[in-house]
């Protein structure tokens, strides 16, 4: 359900929005109704993961990977594919932890109304 959500909400709103809405996204989502700290990281890490390779193999494979492989010249990378795996990396890595974080707030926040 999670990764549903993410990958959907990110999808639709990074047409129109900065990629750093992810974060945001990923946040509330998982504090929302991520059910554990595990599936409140891996979820969104795997779903932005999925979203942002897919989409540079769907934007760069029809031009035959002209900007990838350029990119990955000025990092004095030598395999285009490298640059796309650190890209979905960082991507999910941003993702999941903010995943987590939401769901810790939460957590943190239900621990203060317990005690009061």
């Amino acid at each position: 359900m999670v990764f549903l959500v993410i990958i959907i909400a990110s999808f639709l709103l990074q047409m129109v929005l900065p990629w750093w809405v992810i974060i945001i996204i990923c946040f509330a989502t998982c504090g929302l109704i991520g059910k554990t700290g595990k599936i409140s990281f891996w979820q969104p890490f795997l779903a932005i993961l999925v979203l942002w390779v897919g989409f540079a193999l769907f934007k760069s494979l029809p031009n035959h990977n002209v900007l990838a492989t350029r990119i990955a010249e000025m990092l004095s990378v030598k395999f285009w594919p490298v640059v796309l795996a650190i890209t979905g990396l960082l991507g999910g890595l941003v993702a999941g932890i903010s995943g987590y974080c939401g769901y810790h707030f939460r957590k943190a926040m239900i621990s203060l109304k317990t005690q009061s």
